[in-house]
């Protein structure tokens, strides 16, 4: 398969309506789970992880499944929202509360998220957009400015987490 026909029929109406309505909810439960081995779509064909973080509203631990980037032993996610219109709720805890649960495959850790400044998130776009070819369609879909945040590991905790 081409990455043109991935990326079309990944970015198609169906599929982003059975990615928010069903992959969403299931594939945290199922990664981590499986220690990252498995998504509601099988074998991750990209690296992802499983972010936790404290609703800020709530108080209580959200998860969501994400594309993400290894970036010189911290991670990148973009609050993309496959377009939509409004930042993802994800984005917004974590600008209110940046302490995070990371589950990656075989691996989890706690750390810290930072939202990259506009000059970071420049230097990293054409990264973006090699290892998430979705996101051209994705911007295209927003006239927001889709954010980048970097999870860094904590070094003295990691392995521990801060939702147990």
């Amino acid at each position: 398969m081409s990455d043109e026909f991935v990326v079309r029929v990944s970015t198609s109406p169906i599929m982003t309506w059975i990615i928010r309505h069903i992959s969403s909810p299931l594939d945290p439960l199922l990664f981590r789970a499986t220690n990252g081995r498995f998504t509601s779509m099988g074998v991750p064909s990209m690296p992802m992880l499983t972010l936790t973080v404290r609703g800020r509203k709530s108080g209580k631990p959200r998860s969501v499944h994400l594309a993400c980037l290894e970036d010189n032993g911290s991670f990148l996610v973009v609050a993309s929202a496959m377009g939509q219109a409004l930042h993802p709720a994800w984005s917004l805890n974590l600008d209110a509360n940046p302490d995070v649960e990371v589950q990656l495959r075989g691996r989890r850790f706690s750390g810290v998220a930072k939202v990259l400044e506009s000059s970071e998130k420049e230097d990293i776009w054409p990264s973006v957009h090699r290892a998430i070819p979705q996101m051209k369609v994705y911007e295209g879909r927003t006239h927001r400015s889709i954010r980048v945040y970097r999870l860094t590991p904590r070094e003295a905790q990691a392995e521990l987490s801060p939702f147990q």
